[in-house]
């Protein structure tokens, strides 16, 4: 009896969290919803309401995980199309910056509640992404696939979720997908996301935090690198200043 009792007391919990982590279908609500300030923030406010400057995507490209990066300059909701977003941005790959246009498609969205912050709705945005670099210009492509956009309900926004900001492998905003040259029609994978990079294999050896593996220091990680394990305090301030450039002015 004890251990039926205990079973049924097991099944009990299980069934509860699930419910509290269960997901409803939120594609038709999210179009009365704006998610572009998600894309563009600069600062978020974890579960503890203390407010942090959020650094920029890190990303890969290629095979050899060259670093890969991209700023979202402007993302405007289609006054005709409440699921599609026009997005201005550029990209960097080593020295190179090209400027890129594109759309933002809203695929599905979820909410729901989770068992850890029950007073919060929270959900996920699954996008198709398309992105045109200025084909006038050399080394250029089109970058296609799917972007996952965490966020919350706040106030009638959505704003973005930050909730498990302390705990290992914290992320928003994963793309995942390719970039396509427009010369040579040859792809590369292509991954980003905010603290950590979807699929990112050997790249990352961090636990907590993303962490580049050293042997990737000449793949365009070398200031990234510095700025966490600089061997000397300068090497460290080097690293963090190239790191908070805003080369895509």
């Amino acid at each position: 009896m004890k251990i039926n009792f205990f079973i049924l007391l097991l099944m009990f919990c299980l069934s509860k969290n699930f419910a509290q982590n269960k997901s409803n279908d939120f594609y038709n609500d999210i179009k009365n919803y704006d998610i572009s300030g998600i894309l563009t923030a600069e600062t978020i406010i974890t579960d503890d309401n203390e407010t942090l400057k959020k650094p920029e995507p890190i990303g890969f490209i290629g095979n050899d995980y060259q670093r890969f990066y991209i700023h979202f300059i402007s993302v405007i909701k289609n006054n005709d199309n409440p699921y599609e977003y026009l997005v201005q941005g550029k990209t960097k790959v080593k020295e190179t910056i090209r400027p890129f246009q594109g759309m933002l498609t809203i695929k599905s969205a979820t909410v729901g509640k989770d068992a850890d912050f029950p007073s919060h709705l929270q959900g996920f945005a699954t996008c198709e992404i398309n992105f045109y670099e200025d084909r006038k210009m050399t080394s250029t492509g089109s970058i296609k696939g799917t972007m996952t956009v965490g966020y919350i309900i706040d106030k009638n926004k959505l704003k973005y979720n930050s909730l498990a900001y302390d705990t290992d492998g914290f992320s928003n905003n994963e793309f995942k997908g390719k970039w396509t040259s427009y010369k040579t029609g040859v792809s590369k994978k292509c991954n980003w996301g905010d603290y950590r990079i979807p699929e990112s294999g050997d790249l990352d050896i961090g636990a907590g935090e993303f962490s580049p593996d050293p042997k990737y220091f000449d793949k365009g990680w070398k200031y990234y690198i510095l700025s966490m394990y600089g061997e000397t305090e300068l090497d460290t301030n080097l690293g963090k200043k190239k790191e908070n450039e805003k080369w895509w002015k």
